[in-house]
């Protein structure tokens, strides 16, 4: 008898067009087999880079009603973990926290991935109280971060101008895995994912992708909690994460397409065909190239 896979609450943005925040996560996760309780914390009708749109918020007190009514579900021990993303208001973190607690008092292995979607290009895209509540009350709960570059910049306060500091800025940061994206590469042209985990730092590199459309940091963090779920190692999560991602990106790119295909590329997810090599990140490698 096959054993049920644990749910996954997934709590982001919703766009009626595209394929970021929960649209990607929840394509993903259940492309991946887990089944998926999805809320929106803001509905956009297509993402902001494409131009403004009207922004519907929940109200505040209704949205931590809803999330109140999650906790006291008697479905709750169905849920293996939760995953926050982009946040509509500073007050949702909150309401996101104390979900995460009722969570973990139901199932103590749950896990908790807070992806900390504040911004990108050395620029702030949420209020900055937004960004703060995200810092003070997610991050201090999360089993694993999944930050770009730029993200644990501003959560440290701090430049991180190589690989080495992305190192240490992840250990110092609380969560015990944290995946940071978008890392230096060793050479010109390449970028990738840095996987900090119990003193081990993982290295996955890539070609950089010219003008990839929104998304890959959603579908990053879906991915990775799916396979660490699902049992693997990090290395093994870090490589699969990094093939699926970049091969969706990859066929984004030569295609012309302004939003990820998620629809018609779902096997990158469970089967991507690139090879990605990952290698650990000695404590005396020299600086990355910028």
């Amino acid at each position: 008898m096959v054993t049920p896979r644990r749910a996954v609450i997934v709590l982001s943005s919703h766009v009626v067009r595209g394929s970021v925040g929960n649209r990607a996560a929840v394509f993903a996760l259940e492309t991946l087999g887990f089944p998926v309780w999805a809320m929106p914390t803001i509905v956009l009708p297509w993402h902001p880079g494409h131009g403004k749109g009207t922004r519907i918020i929940p109200d505040p007190q209704q949205f931590a009603d809803l999330l109140g009514d999650l906790e006291n579900a008697p479905w709750l021990g169905e849920v293996g973990a939760v995953l926050s993303g982009y946040l509509g208001d500073p007050s949702q973190a909150g309401a996101v926290a104390s979900l995460v607690n009722a969570v973990k008092r139901q199932n103590s292995e749950a896990c908790y991935l807070c992806d900390p979607v504040i911004g990108d290009q050395q620029t702030l895209y949420v209020a900055e109280a937004t960004a703060r509540a995200i810092r003070d009350q997610l991050l201090p709960l999360a089993d694993i971060a999944t930050p770009n570059r730029f993200e644990l910049e501003w959560l440290t306060g701090r430049p991180l101008d190589d690989n080495q500091q992305l190192r240490a800025a992840a250990s110092e940061c609380g969560p015990e895995t944290m995946l940071v994206t978008s890392c230096h590469g060793s050479v010109t042209g390449q970028t990738g994912n840095l996987l900090c985990s119990k003193g081990t730092a993982l290295l996955a590199e890539h070609r950089s992708v010219e003008r990839p459309p929104n998304g890959p940091g959603d579908l990053t963090s879906a991915v990775l909690l799916a396979h660490l779920m699902s049992g693997e190692t990090a290395g093994e999560a870090l490589r699969a994460t990094t093939a699926s991602v970049f091969e969706i990106l990859s066929h984004s790119a030569r295609s012309g397409a302004d939003e990820l295909p998620l629809e018609s590329q779902a096997q990158s997810l469970s089967h991507p065909s690139v090879d990605i090599d990952v290698r650990e990140l000695s404590p005396a490698e020299p600086a990355a190239v910028k």
